[in-house]
């Protein structure tokens, strides 16, 4: 307790000098009164926010102009069809442009040295007013280094990089269609509660090859829109060499993944989507780097600095990558132009920030347990450079689009993430609810249905910072990946491949695991955070892992698909659940619990294995006991009046038992219960979860 003592002993004048520099710190410290030994991290970190905006003022014209670093940097037409090329490369003794356009000579196109490491070409037109470079040309930065050696690199800016047949590199192709798409549709509103559908463009057929856009957009959209989400999470879109990293280890940040289709063909994909009434999220990767030189940022200018830090703190020993110097001012640059290049020339609406705990301290989270100590999240061990760049991106993206979301993978739980800057928060909309898909995990791998513990589900639900808002999820692409297992094969395994087929009976295997998979996504749904998200696939328990071609399994596609047929086929019972999902994301569409306050939980009974919980006007009960029903059993509410099941996890056209009649009117009674004025006797089934209406109540 000493250094906790020692900070709450900092000086009152020291607190209010704090409070004056950061515009509405008051608040953040009012809601949660044990960040106030911490007011001088928060003013510390707000100032050196404040000062690197201003100095972008002085010295950019602004972070609007500043953002903006693709519209000079890399190669452009000229008006007169010329063309300008830029880079920065700080490193090198000589850059040059070759090419097509010159027969690949390496040195009869030198870029002029500027300041601060910058290097710019002018190439005139050809006399007859035609592209010196067309659309579809290969080029290639030449980089002569300090030692002499000559590199072939792709610019950092690049648009548009492809791999030709079995060649193991990329090529950088100049993008600059005659035609470009035009968006037809406006971006729809931001949506009240987020329904996100986590999705991968590659494995979404069921087919054993790369999907395209073009099949996600004619195939896939219209699955999405059914089943009733209202966001898309896009993963793997910024071009990465090596496939089976899921899109984590990124070499191109501008370019869009050349192996599922054009750049033209993803504007089509989100313009299409947005015509749905669809957000659409990009999986931002800006913690990491792959170690990748030839196609990739790594080495770029000969040095292993640059866009990095050099030495062992630019490298992540757990991921085999490299790590950007935040503060350094044309990485800064390059990051920032890049959040707003995906926002403005694909129209994605926001981004799910990968990595943010690897990003927020020295240590990268790597053998860190996080207790919530909350001296973990200040001090020495945070990367403040980081810390500074993550909230000049939310400034950066919330400023040109106030409707924009972004969301933070924290592991950590680092207060005030989420709350807004002027508070001395990081700025970000939602995090990631982690330790709940954790939580369902272990319950199934180590613990008897009948020794699941409510209470300890509950908290797990319903333990998040107040008034910072998380993403729930059961499970994730991180528990679909192979060597872990997917909730469906936790519960039913095997038997999924053999005992799925509606003519037969149900075994006991099969029976459990699809009720419990219902029960476990619908109280995460509706207990669990602000925000709902599934992976691809995941909502009618796909029976595979995901694994990407690799040598390990002698480059197979066959577990890098989707299986979205078995849904469609009436005999199989992978239909129950994909309904279930459907009729949950509606009824929350219609009912709104995802931006309702945080539901007031009336009952956790251990031996009854019951959990029962209020939240936006919805009574929702939950009978966990493997084997006892209830007739009768007595349930709080806030509410007076006649109540009618909406929602029931047993229901025939959910793969259940149909031991509820929907027509049975619940009325409630002045009889105090559980701490809530009313209460109303129900049947309670072994295995369900229900959800019911006040019906006497105004939707």
């Amino acid at each position: 307790m000493a250094a906790s003592d020692a900070r709450a002993d900092c000086s009152e004048a020291a607190l209010a000098a704090a409070l004056a520099d950061v515009p509405e710190l008051a608040r953040l410290l009012e809601i949660d009164p044990y960040l106030k030994p911490f007011a001088l991290d928060f003013q510390r970190r707000y100032k050196r926010f404040n000062e690197t905006l201003n100095n972008i003022g002085e010295n950019e014209g602004g972070i609007d102009k500043f953002s903006r670093g693709y519209e000079s940097f890399g190669v452009h037409r000229c008006a007169d069809g010329g063309l300008y090329c830029k880079e920065w490369a700080p490193g090198a003794e000589g850059v040059f442009l070759t090419g097509d356009f010159n027969d690949w000579n390496p040195f009869s196109y030198p870029y002029k040295k500027l300041d601060y490491g910058k290097w710019e070409l002018y190439i005139p037109p050809k006399r007859n007013k035609s592209l010196l470079v067309p659309h579809g040309s290969k080029l290639k930065v030449v980089i002569r280094s300090k030692s002499g050696e000559i590199l072939y690199r792709i610019s950092p800016w690049a648009k548009y990089v492809t791999r030709e047949g079995d060649n193991v590199n990329y090529d950088w192709i100049h993008w600059d269609p005659e035609h470009p798409y035009k968006f037809k549709h406006s971006k729809p509103k931001k949506p009240r509660g987020l329904r996100i559908y986590e999705s991968h463009v590659g494995i979404s057929s069921y087919e054993g090859k790369i999907a395209s856009y073009k099949h996600f957009t004619c195939n896939v959209l219209p699955r999405i829109k059914d089943l009733g989400y209202n966001c898309i999470q896009m993963m793997a879109i910024m071009e990465h060499a090596y496939y089976a990293s899921f899109g984590y280890q990124i070499t191109s940040f501008f370019a869009a993944s050349s192996r599922y289709g054009t750049p033209e063909e993803l504007k089509e994909l989100v313009d299409t989507a947005h015509s749905m009434g669809i957000t659409v999220l990009l999986d931002v990767v800006h913690s990491h780097a792959s170690k990748n030189s030839e196609d990739g940022l790594n080495m770029f200018d000969g040095t292993d600095s640059c866009y990095f830090h050099s030495g062992p703190r630019g490298n992540h020993d757990l991921w085999d990558s490299r790590l950007f110097a935040y503060s350094s001012w044309e990485v800064l640059r390059f990051l920032l132009s890049n959040l707003r290049w995906w926002l403005e020339e694909y129209g994605f609406d926001g981004f799910r920030f990968d990595g943010v705990t690897s990003m927020l301290y020295h240590h990268h989270g790597m053998g860190q347990g996080f207790s919530g100590d909350y001296h973990e999240y200040f001090g020495l061990q945070v990367d403040e450079d980081a810390l500074i760049y993550l909230l000049l991106a939310n400034h950066l993206i919330h400023t040109l689009y106030p409707d924009s979301i972004t969301i933070a993978e924290d592991v950590s739980g680092m207060p005030a993430l989420c709350s807004p800057i002027s508070q001395g928060g990081v700025g970000f909309d939602y995090r990631l609810a982690m330790a709940i898909p954790d939580k369902w995990i272990q319950l199934l791998k180590e613990f008897k249905d009948e020794d699941w513990n409510m209470g300890n589900i509950v908290y797990t639900l319903t333990n998040r910072r107040y008034l910072e808002k998380c993403i729930a999820y059961a499970e994730s692409h991180d528990q679909a990946l192979v060597g872990d297992k997917t909730l469906a094969f936790w519960l039913m395994d095997s038997e999924m491949y053999t005992n799925m087929s509606v003519l037969t009976p149900f075994t006991p295997v099969i029976d459990r695991g699809i009720q419990l998979h219902k029960m476990i996504r619908l109280i995460t749904h509706a207990l669990g955070g602000e925000g709902y998200l599934n992976f691809m696939g995941n909502e009618f328990g796909h029976p595979e892992w995901l694994d990407f071609p690799r040598k390990g399994n002698n480059e197979s596609y066959h577990y890098a698909r989707r299986q979205f047929h078995l849904t469609d086929d009436d005999l199989l019972r992978y239909k129950f659940l994909n309904n279930f999902d459907r009729d949950m994301n509606k009824l929350e569409e219609r009912c709104g619990w995802l931006s309702a306050p945080q539901a007031y939980v009336s009952e956790k009974h251990e031996a009854n294995k019951i959990i029962a919980f209020e939240r936006a006007g919805l009574l929702f009960i939950f009978n966990f006991h493997p084997s006892k029903s209830y007739t009768d059993y007595r349930v709080g509410t806030t509410l007076p009046g006649k109540f009618k099941i909406v929602l029931d996890t047993d229901a025939a056209e959910y793969g259940g038992h149909q031991r509820l009649d929907h027509n049975t009117d619940f009325f409630s009674e002045d009889f105090k219960h559980n701490e809530r004025p009313y209460s109303l006797l129900v049947y309670i089934p072994s295995r369900v979860g229900l959800v019911l209406q006040n019906v006497d109540m105004p939707n």
